[in-house]
């Protein structure tokens, strides 16, 4: 039986960035993927780092995203330089547009929001707006310029990251499904994946929305899937230098001309396709935003799962069983949170500590709801 020091289970952007770290410490690394690895929710996303509020659900998350956000140059400058890829990282700020009557009183609501959590926001007039960003819809009626955000773009990111990984000496396995684990009584001895036992000291769930469905980690990762899809353009000429968002959809401009363009939110299961609905309600929203955008080419659509949780908040941390920790569960910021989810788990399993304050993010705090509803 083959050992190894962590057996990390799910080939994504987390997974990826949590063995290349723990590599990095020259810890003995075997990442496994059920297909190709980062071909699920790392490959559909948009890259837009920014730690937002899109709804009070998501408060306890800021000091987490900004930490990240805050991580990510240093990560990126490390990812490029030992992958040799450019992963399209953008500093800028990103525009966010209302459009209703009372989009003013929209925009003084989402400041107010995200400067108790400390994040920066500003109002500008529409027409400072526009002289940023001459795509700008004329229709606009209010704006919110927030300057700390960025981009990446993820399908690159997650290659570099996983290039790195196997650099430093990670084993990754592809079209390896883990069923279940490997346990002697409380303790956590490694995972069995298809015929093979694989030994190893930890083991780090990192399996997206497909998490929960290892037999034995529902209990701890109570993941589900939620569809995103996208659409790529190429406008005719250069058209966007801002990230643009509005509450009804986003456009994301990449270093090679594409524009991305997103997204839906869809609880339908794990079919995994585009539809006519999804695709007329990104490109309504897209055209608001940047009216030039009606005559783009449409490069490529696509959907993703995002890995879902019953409070749509991360999962991480150890369990009961030891050896046991969890990575998953990033809903809509699995990019954004890749740094400070890696830094995390090395922390855990290298230092036995945190240096950030996760208690919020248990995976035992779906258990002890359980528990508390049996009594």
């Amino acid at each position: 039986m083959e050992f190894f020091d962590v057996a990390v289970i799910g080939g994504g952007i987390i997974g990826g960035s949590i063995a290349l770290q723990l590599a990095q410490r020259k810890l003995c690394v075997i990442l496994l993927d059920r297909q190709q690895p980062g071909r699920e929710a790392s490959w559909a996303a948009a890259g837009m780092l920014a730690p937002v509020l899109d709804s009070p659900a998501d408060a306890p998350l800021m000091p987490l995203a900004k930490a990240s956000l805050r991580l990510y140059p240093d990560f990126v400058a490390a990812v490029e330089s030992a992958s040799g890829l450019a992963t399209g990282f953008r500093r800028g700020p990103t525009i966010h547009a209302f459009f209703a009557p009372h989009g003013e009183s929209e925009r003084n609501t989402m400041i107010a929001d995200l400067r108790r959590v400390d994040v920066a926001a500003e109002a500008i007039s529409v027409a400072e707006a526009r002289g940023a960003e001459p795509a700008l819809a004329e229709s606009v009626r209010a704006a919110v310029l927030l300057p700390e955000e960025a981009s990446v773009e993820p399908r690159i990111l997650t290659e570099a990251v996983l290039a790195a990984a196997a650099q430093n000496g990670v084993h990754i396995r592809t079209g390896v499904p883990v069923t279940s684990l490997l346990q002697e009584g409380s303790r956590v001895t490694g995972v069995i994946a298809g015929c093979d036992k694989i030994s190893a000291g930890k083991v780090v769930l990192a399996a997206g929305c497909y998490s929960g469905g290892i037999e034995g980690l529902g209990r701890y990762a109570p993941t589900h899937p939620v569809r995103g899809q996208m659409v790529a353009l190429r406008p005719a000429s250069d058209t966007l230098s801002h990230v643009l968002r509005s509450h009804r959809g986003y456009v994301v401009p990449r270093n090679n001309g594409r524009i991305v363009a997103g997204s839906t939110l869809e609880n339908a299961g794990f079919e995994k396709y585009v539809t006519p609905a999804g695709l007329r309600q990104i490109l309504d929203a897209a055209v608001e935003l940047a009216p030039a955008l009606s005559d783009a080419a449409v490069l490529e659509t696509w959907a993703g799962l995002r890995p879902g949780t019953p409070d749509e908040l991360p999962l991480l941390g150890p369990t009961d069983l030891e050896g046991l920790l969890i990575a998953t569960g990033h809903y809509r910021n699995g990019i954004l949170l890749a740094p400070v989810t890696a830094k995390l788990i090395r922390e855990w399993i290298v230092e036995g500590r945190t240096s950030e304050a996760v208690e919020r993010f248990s995976p035992l705090r779906f258990l002890e709801v359980r528990r508390g509803a049996s009594r």
